[in-house]
């Protein structure tokens, strides 16, 4: 019984993490992570506490991402957990003088513990998984740079390519649906689900 209580706990502080940050109430979204709660996106890599301020930030400049949620999986161990959820991000801004919408579908893979009786978020990797880009008006005609598009990985590569427009530095080695990245994804969830300590990006927890 108790499982199940976790798992639908869970479930809905991974539901809050997508509501309360396309809403921008920041001080309720902040309750979904713990105080070492890491955040890994391709356009910002740090605290929960920065990723929050890089949102406010792109908040001021019209930046306009949007999330959607689909199918989860939850896995426990005590009071550790890895969950994955199948997700969409949009995301809307203007690339080469073309108002374009960039969707990308994929899954959230979460790192999660219970402290003091509390679920929270240690460490969130997306998984990027394939995206497309789509001019808002039917008439707009659009036309990337091939060589610029290609030196992004295949499952962000519009993202990316919309990301670096508006100014922000990509990172260029997230996991994606097939690839030694997203293996060692796994990897390191089953050693956190294991009790062992792990290191993702350089931040260790555990």
């Amino acid at each position: 019984m108790d499982d199940w209580k976790d798992k639908l706990e869970l479930r809905e502080l991974i539901e809050n993490w997508v509501i309360l940050r396309d809403a921008g109430l920041w001080d309720k979204f902040r309750t979904v992570w713990h105080d070492d709660g890491r955040m890994m996106a391709t356009w910002t890599q740090g605290t929960a506490d920065e990723f929050i301020e890089m949102n406010k930030q792109g908040w001021a400049r019209g930046v306009s991402i949007l999330h959607f949620l689909g199918g989860f999986s939850c896995e426990t161990a005590g009071d550790r957990a890895v969950t994955q959820t199948k997700m969409t991000i949009s995301q809307r801004g203007e690339v080469h003088g073309v108002l374009v919408d960039v969707v990308c579908t994929g899954r959230f893979f979460d790192f999660l513990e219970k402290r003091e009786g509390n679920w929270g978020m240690c460490l969130r990797q997306p998984i990027y998984e394939k995206d497309r880009m789509d001019p808002i008006s039917p008439r707009a005609t659009l036309e990337l740079d091939q060589a610029v598009l290609d030196a992004f990985p295949l499952g962000y590569q519009h993202l990316a390519y919309l990301q670096s427009q508006v100014g922000y530095p990509v990172k260029r080695d997230m996991p994606g649906l097939k690839g030694p990245e997203v293996e060692a994804l796994y990897a390191t969830g089953a050693d956190w689900l294991a009790g062992k300590s792990i290191t993702w990006a350089g931040h260790a927890w555990g």
